[in-house]
This record gives C-alpha cells, structure tokens and sequence, in this order.
C-alpha cells in the first residue's frame, strides 16, 4: 500500500452561501491528491503524457460526511491498495483541521496509449517507483 497526504485550504470562492465547499470541488480536491502523490513518487502526469500514456478517470464515488468549510486547511490522504494493472485504482480520505474524517471517495483511471487509444499497461518506470510499497 502507498499512501501520501497533501493540504488544501477552501477558498472563498469554492463555497456557497453558507460556507460551504460546493459538493462538485471534492473531485477537484481528489486530483490534487493524485498530482501529488505522483509527485512524490517522482512521477507526473505530463511526463507520462510525454511517454505516449494518458490516464482518464473512469468512476469516480464521493461520500459526504461533514463539510468542508471556508477557510478551513483540509488534509487530503490518497490511498493506493493495490499495484495497478490496466486500471489504477485511488480512495481519498479527507479531514478538516480537528482531524475528523469529513469525506471518502475513490476513482479508477485506466492507462492508454495515446497513439494507438487503447488500455495499456502502466509504464514501467512508474511501476518500478510504485512496487517497492507493496510486499
């Protein structure tokens, strides 16, 4: 299992009347999570694309618990169980600033060859980085 975590802070302008962060950001919050989570692995998605292999998201599922609130600094955890294959499968985990869980998701992205627009499998730099986390 890899796991890396990253802060946000809720802007104004991600909110509603209320304060609230508008329930259609959380997917944004999620792609931060895995921009940096590639970071820290030494990886990005633009280096990937540079290698001819994109990763569409495929499924994505968000559970509200709590709220995100203006201002607040969210902890976003992103979670990889599992060695991709075909499919890379992510869970998000989102706290707020007293350390509640206020929010779960997940999404599958698929590995594609841009020149042929098929699934492939993942690059091989990539799962050299990735596999020394799992046993």
């Amino acid at each position: 299992m890899y796991s890396h975590s990253t802060k946000i802070r809720v802007r104004y302008g991600e909110t509603d009347q209320m304060g609230y962060m508008y329930y259609g950001n959380y997917a944004q919050y999620y792609e931060v999570g895995r921009v940096e989570m590639l970071r820290s692995l030494g990886m990005s998605y633009s280096s990937m694309e540079a290698e001819g292999i994109m990763m569409p998201v495929l499924e994505l599922k968000c559970k509200y618990i709590k709220p995100a609130l203006y201002d607040q600094e969210i902890t976003v955890k992103t979670i990889i169980k599992e060695l991709p294959g075909i499919r890379i499968y992510f869970e998000y985990e989102l706290y707020n600033e007293k350390e509640e869980l206020i929010n779960l998701g997940s999404t599958t992205l698929v590995f594609v060859d841009m020149k042929k627009n098929k699934p492939t499998t993942p690059p091989v730099n990539f799962m050299d980085k990735l596999s020394v986390f799992f046993n």
